[in-house]
């Protein structure tokens, strides 16, 4: 079933909409809620969440949109679970670890004051991974917008651990530059 036909199914409140979103993006969307939430439990709960709320917002999403809308929701309410655990004192993910790395260069809001001020990040930082290599660019994302260990990614990439950790310090290094040539205050 194609994302627009889960669409129309969802605006039309059909309960196969939820179904068919299972079984096309369960899978997916489990392994980026795993990646940050660091276990089974507290990703189900949050993929749970995220299939209520898709139902309670479906008339928001735009045709071809779906996937997008699925995983920026996926990754807040992750990353929103993950917050709310430590605040009572449980021990962090693994899975933070990406974000701590990378808040130092670009911070993100979720309030509506806000949403233009991302789009236009958002598309910044896509042109500046334009100008990365392929590998570099591999690294990048699958760290940052795909929640791999840094293990993980140095074997994708085929390089040790510490080499990719200095990789993507560099490329952090020189996104904070670009970005503050594109006019933002980091």
């Amino acid at each position: 079933m194609s994302d627009d036909e889960i669409i129309e199914l969802l605006n039309n409140k059909d309960e196969g909409a939820i179904t068919a979103v299972k079984g096309k993006y369960y899978s997916y969307l489990y392994k980026i809620s795993y990646q940050i939430v660091g276990n089974h439990e507290d990703a189900e709960e949050c993929l749970n969440d995220i299939l209520l709320e898709l139902w309670n917002t479906s008339l928001s999403i735009n045709q071809g949109s779906l996937h997008a809308f699925l995983v920026k929701l996926t990754k807040r309410i992750s990353i929103n679970k993950v917050k709310s655990q430590n605040r009572q004192k449980r021990m962090p993910s693994e899975g933070l670890v990406p974000l701590e790395e990378i808040e130092e260069t670009v911070f993100g809001g979720t309030t509506p004051e806000t949403e233009l001020d991302n789009k236009l990040l958002d598309d910044a930082i896509n042109r500046f991974l334009g100008t990365l290599s392929k590998e570099k660019r591999s690294l990048f994302v699958a760290r940052y917008y795909y929640y791999d260990s840094l293990k993980d990614v140095a074997d994708y990439c085929g390089i040790s651990e510490g080499k990719a950790k200095s990789i993507l310090f560099r490329i952090r290094k020189k996104l904070k530059s670009f970005l503050e040539k594109e006019g933002f205050t980091i």
